[in-house]
């Protein structure tokens, strides 16, 4: 029996693919507990269009996110930092100091979004990224000043 599934089942497909069980199992288990539905022509075409519009609606938000990105891959964000001795700086920029001062210019960015390869902890521009999705990823510069 051809089966199109509605969630992740281990061990026989992906959400949305068509997979082919027995009677006994697509009834049984997967339709009882609503893990899949019986392919039929009118369950792909509504699985076709559910599709669509899903791919419709990540193209849009990737098209919003490339418009923060060309906004926001020439700044530089300056943090002010106190320093010791032989410009020692206390502590480190983290993530979490990126986000809020990125909130601050109008950009709600999680800071899960932000990657630092090494520690900013060090006077100067040091460059960070910042991945908003899996297609749109770009660096933005920190720079630390006394």
């Amino acid at each position: 029996m051809k089966v199109i599934l509605l969630a992740d089942v281990k061990g026989q497909g992906k959400k949305d693919d068509i997979i082919d069980v027995s009677n006994g199992y697509a009834n049984n288990y997967l339709i009882k507990n609503k893990l899949a539905v019986a392919y039929t022509e009118g369950s792909k075409k509504v699985l076709d269009a559910q599709i669509k519009i899903r791919q419709d609606n990540e193209d849009a938000l990737v098209a919003s996110l490339n418009e923060i990105k060309a906004k926001l891959a020439n700044k530089t964000i300056k943090f002010q930092v106190k320093t010791g001795a032989q410009d020692k700086v206390f502590g480190k920029i983290s993530t979490k100091q990126i986000s809020d001062e990125l909130s601050k210019m109008g950009y709600k960015i999680d800071k899960k979004n932000i990657i630092i390869d090494h520690e900013i902890d060090t006077l100067g521009t040091h460059t960070v990224t910042l991945k908003l999705h899996k297609r749109v990823e770009f660096n933005i510069n920190i720079s630390l000043v006394k």
